[in-house]
């Protein structure tokens, strides 16, 4: 049974309670210590499907006394210490494994649960960066935002060519279907609805896909269209992306043709 949207709320701020102290000065850096840099997900989107991702980011930050322990949250919303969000992912531990790079600069690694029981479909796209350093000597920063990130719904995309074999010149029917995880109702894949899909062809011993059309998904997802026959080849679905979505193409479905 899933959760409700109250109770994943409820759970995370819990979480985030923890993790995150209460006690911060103004959000500018705290006597030495200072935010030099993050990274999530290795800068790229992070696309979370039906079951629990782990991102990996990472700060660096200095503090003449060496850096005590990082804290890196990924919400939606405007601002975290103000309640301003309405969606949280929390570091799956309360320390940050962190290593001195050079005097006074540390990295510090951090893990976080990207649980689809705790999004929304309608939370897809950008994101916030919430981070708290604090420092060996007391001194302690936070950034509200520092910076943004993109999460999205992951997609799959299917294709079916048909007849196989197929006489030269006759019609071939290209079927296929678009879907995109659902985080909310039931963690299930449902058909993406009026998309721009490309149809590409590649022919048999070549390595390069070329559009011929561009098609649209149906109200469930669903990708139909037709075209002649002509030489033997793969044909593919190919859909761009969209901010919520990411790019997804069809493993190539060859036809013999005779």
């Amino acid at each position: 049974m899933r959760i409700s949207a109250l109770g994943a709320a409820a759970g995370a701020l819990a979480l985030t309670a923890l993790i995150v102290p209460a006690a911060h000065a103004t959000g500018a850096d705290s006597g030495d210590i200072k935010i030099l840099s993050a990274t999530v997900n290795g800068g790229k989107d992070i696309v979370i499907g039906t079951t629990t991702k782990t991102i990996t980011a990472t700060v660096t930050a200095s503090d003449p006394s060496y850096i005590k322990n990082v804290s890196l949250v990924l919400f939606h919303g405007t601002h975290m210490n103000t309640d301003n969000f309405d969606g949280v992912l929390n570091p799956t531990t309360s320390q940050a494994s962190c290593r001195k790079t050079n005097y006074a600069t540390s990295t510090c690694t951090i893990t976080i649960s990207g649980n689809p029981v705790l999004l929304e479909n309608r939370t897809a796209g950008t994101w916030k960066v919430y981070i708290w350093v604090i420092a060996k000597d007391g001194d302690q920063t936070y950034a509200d935002p520092y910076s943004s990130v993109r999460i999205q719904r992951k997609s799959r995309l299917t294709v079916n060519a048909s007849p196989e074999p197929v006489a030269k010149g006759k019609t071939i029917t290209v079927a296929g279907k678009l879907s995109r995880a659902s985080w909310w109702d039931d963690l299930e894949y449902h058909g993406y609805a009026k998309q721009p899909v490309k149809l590409q062809f590649r022919k048999a011993g070549t390595n390069t896909y070329t559009t011929v059309k561009t098609t649209y998904s149906n109200a469930y997802g669903n990708l139909k269209t037709t075209v002649k026959a002509s030489v033997d080849g793969y044909w593919r679905y190919n859909f761009a992306g969209t901010t919520t979505t990411p790019a997804v193409k069809a493993t190539g479905d060859y036809v013999d043709v005779r």
